[in-house]
């Protein structure tokens, strides 16, 4: 599980992260992303609804999403609020699946910052 910092648990940063972040959609979840400055941590978010399953199932999904975003923060990755919104569809994505798609989705909300955390 990654670590306080790199977590939102504010209901106003979920909000404004979802408002007003740059969106990637795909089949197993919808990414939104903003930029803070270069030299912050990265914070992650999870949204995973009733609409998923039932509650094993959710659990199941967050729980692939964070591993897979751990290992995206152990490879260096900061500057950036992420909130993933999980769909139906990924109940029954493998874990394979999941982490190719927000793999995707990162590199896609990653591409959009240059070098120094500045949008291209």
């Amino acid at each position: 599980m990654p670590s306080r910092q790199h977590r939102i648990t504010r209901g106003d940063d979920y909000r404004r992260t979802v408002r007003t972040g740059r969106r990637v959609g795909g089949a197993y979840c919808i990414t939104h992303a903003v930029l803070r400055s270069p030299g912050d941590p990265a914070r992650f978010g999870f949204i995973v609804s009733k609409a998923v399953g039932g509650a094993v199932t959710r659990n199941l999904v967050r729980r692939r999403m964070k591993t897979i975003v751990e290992r995206r923060l152990h490879d260096g990755f900061s500057g950036i609020d992420v909130v993933f919104r999980a769909l139906p569809a990924s109940a029954t994505a493998s874990y394979a699946e999941l982490e190719g798609e927000l793999g995707k989705a990162l590199d896609r909300v990653q591409r959009a910052t240059g070098p120094t955390g500045d949008p291209v």
